[in-house]
């Protein structure tokens, strides 16, 4: 094997880097002069370029790259010559300071640069342009970066990438490396990004005993929040049992015993015994605090509006709906179908109603229809979704101002809503559409806000793919034994018979393959080869389809994916897409961030809910386009879906994703005039009915599918896999 060896250099620029490995690709200037770079390669996570590194590692070479450095660990140096200084402070590493301030600085202080900003950063004033504000903010930067380099230097030590080291920091402060040490496993809970297993290895690290209770219920507790973001609200306790043990590697044991007294302490765990699936054995069901309470408040609101002794709709207890349907089909100009007729009575006379069915059978007029009844009688109505492109649409459809349920609530920082039971809404008449995407807690949140008198109807699509976080609420409230009373509506309407969009969503549900020969709106090009597959999806949504017919490869087009990972996945095809559609320009300023790149004009989705962001949050899957970068003030704008810009630091890059491709999970509640659809063999695992339903009902005027015929055979036959673990259902038939 190579020997150790040392190498310092100024890294130029990451040719690659890869967000899921951290391994990455970069040149550096060794200082050698007549302009060779050096290629090194390993793990080079967040260094940045414009930084002097001190690399140890070793040297080898590579059959078409030549010569180069393999990377095992680094260390930031501060340059030493005038050359090394400008490019360092110009590289963007120090808010304010962008390449002319650095041209400025380092001509009036020389090689004394980094001294004076250092041990004097008021005498940055004599600088000619330089006012005292920004020479301030300057001297605030440096502190920053040298606390937080500390930090990162023992954080390295343990494993810790740079990003996280950041937040670490911006958590904690100077008592980051205490708590890293003394507590690791409080960063799992605190730090947005550190899950258990990167809380493990810091405890590891730092001598943290393999069997240690603290290790143990920080297990447990990852098990169960991991659970709940794939959709569960409990787990039946062995379950619980057992994945912890296979993720701690201890003894059942000592998992019950820490159990046991997570479950004794207040903020830990609640156990209580529920109906099993589908009404079999009861089985004890662990749910984290916060998943425990929603479930009970949610149950007990929806009990109350129900049984409300007053009504503020009252009107409709006793109106002659003959005419009423007649006066309302003047207004519209059609008549409504009877289910129709049933949803529209249900939903004026019932407390809370539930409205569901597919595309092209009328659910849109039939909420049309419910508002101008209602304003005819002065009613107030206030209209709602979850998503921005879903309120937009809403507000279309009624010609009434609609909002995201986060604006209508305004949450605050730290997710509290200003309207709540105490403070409800004005509202006689509260309207939700896409109600499959409401989570657990969103809804319990919304439905604590109506007040009692007025009505709620929920509108959605069952059948589409449950919300992204914990729970199945619609289903829930459509399930056996539920007080909620439904319409749901099956007819599909004489012209949407004509869209084969509407067409091949209805045979995808009943498991029929889709019709795709001789149809003007519906496409399928067949590539059996995953990876072909995927080449085949940008080509297909960044030139055939803009070119064919005339729509905006950004704004337009959606791409949306099965799953992340692979070489047809989500991950793949945003860089592929970017490459297409906003491809690297000298003019064009750019950030990269671990293994992705952000451009002006990037299309681009929030990945995490941010309550401190935006006017009220800024949620999981709400997506944009960035318009601006300013690598001075290390600022990054995105413009939403609901029209607000939304500022970034750049250390918080990591909040953002590519959104040229989406997961169709990311994709619930958004509509788009076209869709291209990757079903490959390479997402097997993830292929099942209600994903490729819920992808094909998000196309407003065209849907292409691109890959197998084996793997749509197998996405329309299969059946998602068993309930999610929820009992709302049990505590809504009054369990």
């Amino acid at each position: 094997m190579a020997q150790m060896a040392v190498v310092e250099g100024v890294l130029e620029r990451i040719t690659y880097a890869s967000e899921e490995s951290g391994y990455t690709v970069a040149r550096v200037d060794t200082g050698r002069g007549g302009g060779d770079l050096l290629t090194v390669v390993g793990s080079l996570l967040g260094a940045q370029p414009g930084e002097s590194l001190r690399m140890e590692g070793r040297w080898g070479s590579h059959p078409q790259y030549g010569r180069q450095f393999t990377v095992e660990n680094y260390t930031t140096l501060l340059p030493a010559t005038i050359q090394g200084i400008r490019r360092y402070l110009g590289s963007g590493l120090i808010k304010g300071i962008g390449p002319r301030i650095a041209d400025r600085i380092t001509e009036h202080f020389g090689t004394d640069t980094l001294d004076v900003i250092e041990r004097e950063p008021k005498r940055l004033i004599e600088v000619p342009g330089l006012g005292p504000k920004r020479t301030k903010m300057i001297g605030a930067a440096w502190e920053e970066q040298k606390a937080i380099k500390e930090v990162m230097v023992f954080l390295q030590g343990v494993g810790v990438s740079t990003s996280i080291a950041v937040r670490i920091y911006k958590k904690y402060g100077d008592a980051s490396i205490s708590v890293t040490r003394n507590q690791p496993y409080r960063l799992a809970a605190d730090v947005w990004g550190i899950g258990f297993l990167t809380a493990d290895r810091i405890a590891q690290a730092v001598g943290i005993p393999h069997d240690s209770p603290d290790r143990v219920k920080a297990g447990l507790q990852y098990a169960l929040s991991q659970s709940t973001d794939q959709g569960h609200c409990f787990l039946p306790e062995e379950r619980l049992i057992a994945d912890a043990v296979k993720l701690l590697q201890v003894d059942t044991g000592l998992v019950i015993d820490c159990l046991a007294e997570l479950a004794a302490e207040e903020e830990g765990v609640v156990r209580e015994t529920v109906p099993g699936p589908d009404g079999g054995e009861p089985v004890t069901a662990v749910y984290l605090v916060p998943f425990h309470r929603a479930e009970i408040s949610l149950a007990a609101q929806l009990g109350r509006l129900l049984r409300a002794g007053e009504d503020r709709l009252a009107a409709f207890q006793d109106v002659p709906w003959d005419k009423a349907l007649a006066w309302l089909a003047g207004r519209t100009g059609a008549e409504l179908a009877p289910e129709q007729r049933e949803a529209v009575r249900l939903a004026l006379s019932s407390k809370v109603a539930v409205l569901t069915g597919g595309p092209g059978c009328g659910k849109s007029f039939t909420v049309r229809s419910v508002v101008e009844l209602a304003r005819a009688k002065k009613a107030k109505v206030v209209l709602a979704a979850p998503t921005g492109r879903a309120a937009k649409r809403l507000a279309e459809l009624t010609g009434a101002e609609a909002s995201t349920v986060h604006r209508l609530l305004e949450l605050k920082p730290g997710g509290d809503a200003a309207y709540d039971k105490d403070r409800p809404l004005d509202a006689d008449l509260v309207v939700v559409d896409e109600a499959s995407m409401l989570d657990l807690l969103l809804a319990n949140k919304l439905v604590k806000a109506v007040p009692p008198g007025a009505h709620l109807l929920l509108v959605g699509d069952v059948d589409q793919l449950p919300s992204v976080g914990a729970g199945e609420v619609l289903r829930d409230l459509l399930a056996p034994g539920s007080p909620v009373p439904a319409v749901r509506l099956t007819r599909i309407f004489r012209q949407a018979q004509e869209s084969g969009v509407v067409t091949n969503a209805h045979r995808i549900n009943s498991g029929t393959p889709p019709l795709t020969q001789g149809m003007t709106d519906f496409f399928f090009f067949v590539e059996e080869d995953t990876e072909e597959a995927g080449r085949l999806t940008v080509d297909v949504a960044a030139r055939r389809i803009p070119a064919k017919f005339g729509l905006d490869p950004r704004r337009d087009i959606q791409v949306l994916a099965p799953m992340h990972r692979g070489p047809a996945g989500a991950g793949t095809l945003n860089g592929l897409l970017q490459q297409a559609i906003t491809p690297a320009r000298p003019d064009l300023p750019e950030r990269r961030f671990g293994g992705r790149v952000f451009r002006v004009g990037d299309k681009v989705t929030q990945i995490r809910n941010n309550y401190e962001k935006g006017e009220n949050g800024v949620f999981n899957g709400t997506v944009g386009v960035v318009t601006a970068l300013d690598t001075v003030e290390q600022r990054l704008t995105v413009r939403t879906d609901e029209d607000e810009e939304v500022g970034y630091d750049f250390d918080e890059l990591d909040e953002l994703a590519h959104a040229y491709a989406v997961t169709i999970h990311r994709s619930q509640g958004s509509e788009y005039p076209a869709v291209v659809i990757p079903v490959t063999t390479g997402a097997w695992m993830m292929l099942q009915r209600n994903l490729l339903y819920t992808a094909a009902t998000r196309a407003k005027r065209l849907v292409v599918l691109v890959g197998s015929r084996k793997a749509l055979g197998q996405a329309v036959r299969t059946v998602s896999a068993g309930r999610r673990c929820t009992a709302l259902d049990h505590r809504l038939a009054g369990g």
